[in-house]
This record gives structure tokens, C-alpha cells and sequence, in this order.
């Protein structure tokens, strides 16, 4: 089968394809013909591990040093990118019951990646759920990470109809799914991004939309029920001028400064909260369900073939996506 092969840390050139093994499904997995993967923060993250240093990524030490250790130090021990998927199943092992071969399916791979491939195998009981009918293969592998994570965190956060909420980082896998989803409860939602996706965070649903290159939302008269901040990069000290009382100040990454903020503000009436997902096949029949009822759609800027994951990495890592990026595989 062919795959985009990893050869060594660096630039999208590393990216390489290669014809190599068909994997055979083990007696608790499924095999997945991919017809559709995407690219997003966590494949060019794993794409240059090397030069991830604790000041890049939005973690705590000890987080960075196990990811380091699992990616590899010098060199990559996950050679096959890409986490999201869809496609159909090709094969089961003996023991699998929640699945048959000719299910078409999507989901999340996690840490573990290998679907920019043809076919890889992933367990029954990881992330992966029958593919909504109202999707095509690409739009349905753009949405499984972001919405897996973020699905879980704002549920735990109570949104209330009306509360005003804003997502500073709108337009990434985790916060065009959180704008999407907090549409969903309810929220009168601002998203913040850059200039060159103002319009793609409107078409999620975005009651309003904020150019961080043109305007502080920090510095206007607005004020907030919630901040979900999706890359870490908010500082309480200024978004709590701009938090209601009772207000959170919501970090889906964090370092160890934001656990100790969360411990020191547990009582207080303005409040940070460090939220955690796991992103299981629960939380993906959550949000199958959603994508079915309509609440949360699969907006692709671009799609490349298999054999251009590369340029399609470039064009990511140039800042000038509009929206969401599908690898097409077959």
C-alpha cells in the first residue's frame, strides 16, 4: 500500500511517499480503507518534534517530556502522520463485534497517527464511530479531533442559553468545533481569529467574529460569561477585566502557571478553569449526533491528494488557510 513516511524530523520535505506493508487487523481491531484524512496543529507539531521545546507547546513540563519520549528525541518513532480519518472498513478481527466490513466510519487515530495511509488498523474501542450519512469522506475527517476535544470540555463548562461566550482561536480543529457547539447550547458566541479566516469562523455560526490583528477584545466594553482559550495564549490578568462576574476563563492547554491560577481563583467570583478530554468513542457518538441533527458541519478550504501531503502542510504552516484542509487517499 502507499503511505507518507516520516524519514527524519524537519521541514515537509521529510514527508515522503512510500510503498509499503499492508497491516493485518489484530483480533480486537479494524481495518480501515482511508478515503479521506485532513491536516492540523497536532500533525505539524509531530512532523518537527524536535524543535518542540516546553516554551512552544501549550503544556505542562512533565506532559512535553512524555510526548518527547513516545515522538522520539532526535528522530521520529511515529513515521505515518495524520490522526483524523474517514473511510470504510476493509476487514475485522475475530473478536470485533461493533463493526463489519463495508461500514463506512470516521474518527481520531490519537498519538498513535498512521493515516496517511491507504489502510491502518485501529482498535474497536478507540475513536471511531459509523460515519453520519449527511457528510462526504472529507468533510466527516476534518471534524472528529477538534470536536472530540472540545465537545466534553464545554459541556463540563454549563454554558446557559444567552451567556455570552468567545473562543480565542475560533478557527482551529478545537475552536471551530467549540463555536459550533456552543451554538449549540446556546451561547451568543464571538470567535477571534485572524484576518485571513474572519469569514470561515461567520459560516460556523459565529454570532460575531474579532480580527486579533485589528482589534484587542480585551481592551472593548463587551464582557463574558465564558473565554475558551484554545492554544493557552490568553492571560487571565487581562481577560478578567472582561469576564462577567461569576465569569471563567476556560484553557484547554495549559502550563503549570494556569494550574496554579485555577488552584488560587477556585473561590473566587471570577474564575480559571483548566479543562481535560479524553476524546472517546462516547464523545464521537456525541458528535455524530450533532453532525446529523445539523449543529455542527465540515467546512473544507482545500483538499490534496495523498501524495501532496506535503504542499498541503506548506500551505498550513504559510497562514494562509481559510478553513479546513483534506488530505484525499485513493
Amino acid at each position: 500500500m502507499k503511505a507518507i513516511v516520516l524519514t527524519q524530523y524537519g521541514n515537509p520535505d521529510m514527508l515522503k511517499l512510500k510503498d509499503i506493508e499492508k497491516p493485518t487487523p489484530k483480533d480486537n481491531e479494524v481495518l480501515v480503507r482511508v478515503r479521506a484524512s485532513s491536516v492540523n496543529y497536532g500533525d505539524l507539531l509531530a512532523r518537527n518534534f524536535k524543535d518542540v521545546t516546553p516554551q512552544v507547546i501549550n503544556m505542562p513540563w512533565l506532559f512535553w517530556l512524555l510526548a518527547k519520549a513516545y515522538f522520539g528525541f532526535s528522530t521520529p518513532k511515529v513515521t505515518i502522520l495524520g490522526n483524523e480519518f474517514a473511510g470504510q472498513v476493509e476487514a475485522v478481527g475475530k473478536d470485533v463485534t461493533s463493526f463489519k466490513t463495508g461500514d463506512q466510519v470516521f474518527g481520531h487515530a490519537g498519538q498513535s497517527m498512521g493515516v496517511y495511509a491507504e489502510y491502518f488498523c485501529i482498535p474497536q474501542s478507540g475513536t471511531i464511530a459509523l460515519k453520519p450519512a449527511n457528510m462526504t469522506y472529507e468533510q466527516a475527517a476534518v471534524v472528529p479531533y477538534g470536536a472530540v476535544m472540545a465537545l466534553p470540555i464545554l459541556k463540563n463548562a454549563n454554558i446557559q442559553p444567552g451567556q455570552k461566550v468567545l473562543i480565542l482561536g475560533a478557527s482551529g480543529a478545537i475552536g471551530s468545533a467549540a463555536v459550533q457547539i456552543a451554538k449549540h447550547f446556546g451561547a451568543e458566541v464571538t470567535g477571534v481569529c485572524g484576518t485571513q479566516r474572519v469569514e470561515f469562523v461567520k459560516a460556523l455560526g459565529a454570532d460575531r467574529v474579532i480580527d486579533y490583528t485589528k482589534a484587542d477584545f480585551t481592551q472593548n466594553s463587551e464582557r463574558y460569561d465564558l473565554i475558551f482559550d484554545v492554544l493557552g495564549r490568553g492571560s487571565f490578568d487581562k481577560t478578567k477585566n472582561v469576564l462577567k462576574p461569576n465569569g471563567v476563563h476556560l484553557y484547554a492547554s495549559f502550563k503549570m502557571k494556569q494550574v496554579f491560577q485555577m488552584l488560587l481563583t477556585s473561590r473566587a467570583s471570577k474564575k480559571v478553569v483548566c479543562g481535560l478530554a479524553s476524546g472517546n468513542a462516547q464523545d464521537l457518538a456525541g458528535v455524530k449526533e450533532l453532525i446529523e441533527t445539523g449543529k455542527i458541519k465540515g467546512l473544507v478550504d482545500r483538499t490534496y491528494p495523498l501524495e501532496q501531503v506535503a504542499e498541503a502542510h506548506r500551505y498550513v504552516e504559510a497562514g494562509d488557510r481559510k478553513g479546513n484542509i483534506a488530505i484525499i487517499v485513493g
